[in-house]
């Protein structure tokens, strides 16, 4: 029989109360009360808060305080990733991120989510993984809904809100989010 944690990471409904969910959030949130309060700029403790909260990350990975998430084992993230002040991950599924990923002010990434049935949601939560590919750029105040999958190369712009996957190279805005062009074809001349 699976446990809560297990139930939860694998995309099943799970019991969010459950105690050790509970001391998992309650230590990543002790961790991001000293990043985002006692440190607040990117000391050598900051680095050593950040190893210890988000353990799977790759070279040069910056966070811009404050930044707020779940319990953040769930975060994965290739080399060269940075996220700008104010952004949210709630990780309770895994949540891939590339490298050379760049993150603008108040990005949420959300894999959360809660089932329809009214009855359900008084108990149950459940979640779906989120991946962001290699070289793109999430702009400022987006929210990547759970279950997405961006490709490599992508440009989400500001404001967006993303519902569905995107394809590699693609620039994607609006709400929801559309892709209105490749990113390795030249636009159209409007002359």
């Amino acid at each position: 029989m699976k446990t809560e944690k297990e139930k939860m990471i694998a995309g099943d409904y799970y019991l969010a109360g459950d105690s050790i969910l509970v001391k998992d959030r309650r230590r990543a949130k002790n961790l991001l009360h000293r990043l985002n309060v006692t440190e607040y700029r990117l000391t050598k403790k900051a680095k050593l808060i950040l190893e210890e909260l988000i353990p799977n990350t790759g070279k040069s990975f910056y966070i811009e305080p404050p930044f707020h998430c779940d319990y953040g084992y769930n975060i994965t993230c290739g080399d060269n990733v940075y996220f700008n002040v104010n952004c949210v991950i709630l990780d309770c599924a895994p949540v891939n991120i590339g490298s050379n990923v760049f993150f603008a002010p108040n990005v949420q990434i959300y894999t959360a989510t809660h089932p329809l049935d009214a009855e359900l949601r008084k108990t149950l939560e459940s979640s779906l993984p989120i991946s962001i590919g290699d070289d793109c750029w999430i702009g400022g105040n987006s929210v990547i809904c759970p279950g997405v999958t961006i490709g490599k190369g992508c440009v989400i712009g500001a404001g967006s809100v993303v519902t569905k996957d995107i394809p590699d190279n693609s620039l994607a805005v609006g709400n929801p989010a559309k892709v209105i062009r490749k990113l390795n074809q030249e636009p159209e001349n409007k002359n």
